[in-house]
């Protein structure tokens, strides 16, 4: 049999990548692949003869969103597939070609279940993996979290969870303060998923304590959200994850909406953390929505203004898609375009181990964002294929 035979393509623009950055660059894709990624005068030198690519904008990496329950009226947080899947295609249209599916507390074999479903959509490439956050989190700052639902880390679970994702769980989330985190964040690290830390009233010693080098946690969930707020006489997780994170030992979620933090904490964390920030959207299924009620888990939000609300007032998920945080980084942080797309595509990428994602690298699935100057999204190319 022949090998199929993929045309190239070449697309002309201001590069923004971490390898292969170039201000007049050209990307080649072949399949679902890159191929090449050179200045333009190389490519040129390398081509005399081809047609010379007209510029169609700046060139970002597909976005990489390790924390999002869902969006276009869509969620994650169930059994049918074809919902997923329209959650998920809803943000791979705005730029965000890679995502980690996110479910909430809730009965431990729906739980169960909604995972070994989507571990279905994460060996077809359709999401990057699962995330799971929850149930063990602590009730005093479970947000948006039915407190019904909520455990005591339980191994039983855990390795229920873990053999449904079938090696697809990423990330899960826990309070680092509840009896037996310790053995239930050794399996899942012994698993090859991420301890993530979160929804924890922990004081700065016990975040600290279970915060790489000295314990299993690679990540903090949401940063500044779901944990007391810093203070000078108690400073708590917050200092605990931004001390770490500046060391390099951990990654932190930031949500770049502008509601869960604002561009103070954002021009902080970024100053302090540098490469070790994941911008996340924690999306719901109201993004990209009007203001109404959506549910998330078992419990109804109210949006309004595109802010989405419990019943006691308290903030929940976003509405928000990626691509709005990098531009919200920029704009209201004052973090370069570079650093803050790294934060959206090349941290999260590598804190996942997801190896083939997260730059425009050759060798690399050719996913492309075309943007305008003002960050306005033109085009998104993900595997090789336009899909818009």
């Amino acid at each position: 049999m022949s090998a199929e035979l993929h045309l190239e393509l070449h697309l002309r623009g201001r590069v923004v990548s971490a390898g292969y950055p170039f201000e007049d660059g050209v990307v080649t894709v072949s399949g679902e692949r890159i191929t090449a990624v050179r200045s333009f005068t190389d490519w040129k030198a390398q081509r005399p003869y081809s047609p010379t690519p007209l510029p169609v904008g700046t060139l970002l990496p597909g976005l990489v969103d390790m924390h999002n329950h869902g969006g276009g009226g869509h969620g994650f947080d169930t059994l049918d597939a074809e919902e997923a899947t329209a959650a998920a295609e809803y943000h791979h249209a705005l730029g965000t070609t890679t995502i980690l599916a996110s479910i909430v507390s809730a009965p431990a074999d729906e739980m169960v279940e909604q995972v070994a479903m989507l571990r279905e959509l994460a060996a077809v490439g359709m999401i990057g993996g699962v995330h799971v956050e929850g149930p063990f989190l602590a009730d005093t700052r479970c947000g948006a979290h039915d407190r019904r639902h909520l455990l005591a880390p339980d191994p039983r679970l855990t390795s229920r969870l873990l053999d449904a994702a079938g090696g697809h769980l990423r990330v899960m989330t826990l309070a680092p303060e509840l009896p037996g985190f310790d053995t239930v964040a050794r399996m899942l690290a012994d698993r090859g998923a991420v301890v993530a830390l979160g929804h924890s009233e922990a004081d700065f010693d016990a975040f600290s304590k279970a915060l790489r080098p000295n314990g299993f946690a690679a990540s903090v969930t949401h940063l500044g959200n779901g944990m007391p707020p810093i203070h000078h006489r108690a400073s708590g997780a917050g200092a605990a994850a931004l001390t770490a994170a500046s060391r390099g030992q951990i990654v932190v979620e930031l949500i770049g909406d502008g509601v869960h933090v604002d561009a103070g904490f954002g021009t902080m964390v970024f100053a302090v953390a540098e490469d070790q920030i994941a911008l996340v959207t924690d999306a719901m299924r109201a993004a990209g929505m009007p203001d109404g009620r959506y549910r998330l888990g078992a419990r109804e939000m109210e949006v309004g203004g595109g802010v989405a609300r419990t019943e006691d007032g308290a903030i929940a998920g976003g509405t928000s898609h990626l691509l709005q945080g990098v531009s919200w980084a920029v704009r209201e942080c004052g973090i370069s375009l570079a650093e803050a797309v790294r934060a959206a595509s090349l941290t999260p990428a590598i804190a996942l181990g997801l190896t083939e994602v997260g730059d425009l690298c050759p060798g690399r699935y050719a996913d492309v964002l075309v943007v305008d100057d003002e960050l306005g999204l033109r085009r998104v190319l993900r595997r090789g294929r336009w899909l818009s």
